[in-house]
């Protein structure tokens, strides 16, 4: 009788075991494979897009769907809106500088390496963002800019073109009608509000303080076809975060002037286990800022991307209230949202692992403070 029962003991003890060992199995196998990082839940490949450039989302969800990075997939997707010349805000023959020329700047952030590879003012090569993919594959730099960053481009085997096109000359030619208005000058000499200059600096003049008419004309100059970078994020199904922007920056800029969507921080910010964020609007406001490794950095402190966007956002209006400009944030977990100010409405493209792309548009607060 003893004996029978000890036998029961034992079988049952055994399938106990084989039971925790299988659960053990399964509890491996799901932090593993779906949580790799913080464990905040299964990751989500997705593609996130500022604006609604919707045939990029899709080219670098392609990338997604066949097991590739999200690097490459970030890479991809915004090549394609440069390809398209998005809005005439992305890629080349859009938005001249005060001589006229068409100047592309770029980044990737790998949020797996923390590697950057970035170029900023760009000149005579087409694909921007590839072009920052080079410098971060093959040199230990993060940026070059300029002639400078042309020079490799082409020792990297890129091809020299010419960035102007007959839509951008005609821009240039209305602007310089039109006395050089508007333009991005101050306290110089003659009056840059009713000349084109060269224009020679005012010496002792004073400083520039908030609200003045100087910050006002910056701000009103930031419209709708001239605000509108490529920012993409990007999450694969390891759960490895990317993410990057490309621009032809502000229409009748500064020759030389680079704004945020190059920088690390402020046009764009990954980190993988964490998320990424990437910026678009008045570039010159929201790099002092460093709005993206912000919101990432609320990310880490376990607030929701939501509140994480809203958060940056309030920051600069709080300065600057008139200030025109938007965040997306996004976590490899699902977790995606927006935030903007100074415009009517704020549209984004996701698309995420069991649907489709869909474009998503918020309300903007003129002021979030």
């Amino acid at each position: 009788m003893f004996s029978s029962k000890k036998g029961q003991l034992c079988v049952c003890l055994i399938i106990i075991s084989v039971f925790l060992l299988l659960d053990a199995c399964l509890i491996f196998v799901y932090f593993k494979y779906f949580v790799p990082l913080n464990g905040k839940g299964p990751v989500v490949p997705i593609v996130v897009t500022t604006w609604n450039y919707s045939t990029a989302n899709d080219r670098a969800w392609d990338v997604i769907a066949r097991n590739g990075t999200a690097l490459h997939s970030v890479e991809m997707g915004i090549a394609q809106c440069e390809i398209e010349q998005c809005r005439h805000t992305v890629g080349y023959g859009g938005s001249p500088d005060e001589h006229g020329e068409t100047t592309l700047d770029a980044l990737l952030m790998d949020g797996s390496s923390m590697n950057v590879g970035a170029v900023g003012a760009l000149r005579q090569v087409k694909s921007a963002v590839s072009v920052a993919r080079f410098v971060l594959n093959y040199t230990s730099h993060s940026m070059l800019v300029g002639s400078q960053a042309t020079d490799f481009a082409l020792a990297m085997g890129f091809r020299a073109e010419n960035l102007s096109t007959d839509y951008s000359l005609e821009i240039h030619r209305r602007w310089k009608e039109n006395k050089c208005q508007p333009n991005y000058w101050q306290n110089v000499s003659p009056d840059p509000k009713n000349n084109c200059g060269p224009y020679h600096s005012i010496r002792y003049s004073l400083p520039r303080v908030k609200g003045s008419a100087a910050s006002v004309n910056e701000i009103e100059m930031i419209d709708d076809e001239n605000h509108d970078t490529i920012g993409m994020i990007s999450v694969d199904h390891k759960g490895n975060v990317a993410a990057g922007t490309s621009t032809n920056g502000l229409t009748n800029k500064i020759p030389g002037r680079v704004g945020d969507s190059p920088i690390p921080g402020a046009g764009a910010f990954a980190e993988s286990g964490i998320g990424a964020a990437v910026a678009t609007g008045n570039g010159d406001i929201m790099m002092r800022f460093a709005p993206t490794a912000i919101a990432v950095e609320l990310l880490r402190m376990g607030y929701s991307a939501q509140i994480a966007a809203q958060t940056v956002i309030s920051r600069i209006s709080k300065y600057y209230p008139e200030f025109q400009g938007a965040v997306v944030v996004a976590t490899p977990y699902g977790d995606v949202a927006a935030a903007c100010s100074g415009w009517n409405t704020f549209p984004y493209s996701v698309h995420a692992r069991g649907s489709n792309m869909t474009i998503k548009t918020i309300r903007c607060s003129q002021y979030l403070h």
